[in-house]
């Protein structure tokens, strides 16, 4: 029994998309269907073009489909990412996330695996506080939290993050990073997968 996995995000430069991209081919990987979808962007264009790589990461993912509830009531588990605002998630997949409220008030995002993954400008820069607010969410949806924790090597080489995967720095993500965050898109899958082949 396959799994469908939504993969939600935000990105502003292009590093939660890395990951995002990542984390949707690991749990393809698990043979799971998988809808790669980002949020919309909120920013206004003076903010964008004022950091050239922001405008770059905008155009150049211009095609990625925006998501929206339907995706989430499609799917039998999430992966939510979002770049680190103050130790917290982005306004932007925030401001998703707020208007999940009539699929929740009918239960439909309960009991269904979901796992979050995060970059932040440098290593102590919140990525644990940002997972663990995005898993803030998770528990009021009801939902079954998918962390990696240490249940594989590939965690250790991308840092050692048991909450999710998490980029640090102003570089490109790393492939150990990238292994990392398949890692856990296949681990979601598999859990998914597990799970509804127990509840037929």
């Amino acid at each position: 029994m396959s799994a469908k996995v939504a993969v939600i995000y935000y990105s502003s430069t292009g590093n939660v998309h890395q990951l995002a991209k990542a984390v949707a081919e690991g749990a393809e990987k698990a043979g799971a269907e998988v809808r790669l979808r980002r949020v919309p962007e909120l920013a206004p264009d003076s903010a964008i073009d004022a950091n050239p790589a922001w405008r770059e990461h905008v155009e150049a993912t211009k095609d990625v489909e925006i998501a929206t509830l339907d995706d989430l009531a499609w799917a039998d588990a999430y992966a939510l990412g979002s770049p680190t605002r103050y130790g917290n998630i982005a306004a932007q997949l925030k401001q998703f996330i707020d208007t999940t409220g009539g699929l929740w008030q009918q239960g439909a995002l309960a009991d269904k695996p979901a796992t979050g993954f995060t970059s932040a400008h440098n290593a102590h820069g919140g990525n644990e506080s940002t997972t663990l607010a995005l898993y803030n969410t998770f528990h009021h949806w009801g939902s079954i939290i998918v962390a990696p924790g240490y249940t594989n090597p590939v965690v250790y080489g991308a840092g050692g993050n048991p909450y999710g995967t998490a980029h640090a720095g102003s570089e490109a993500v790393s492939e150990e990073t990238l292994v990392a965050a398949r890692y856990q898109g296949e681990r979601l899958a598999t859990i998914a997968a597990r799970l509804l082949a127990g509840s037929r």
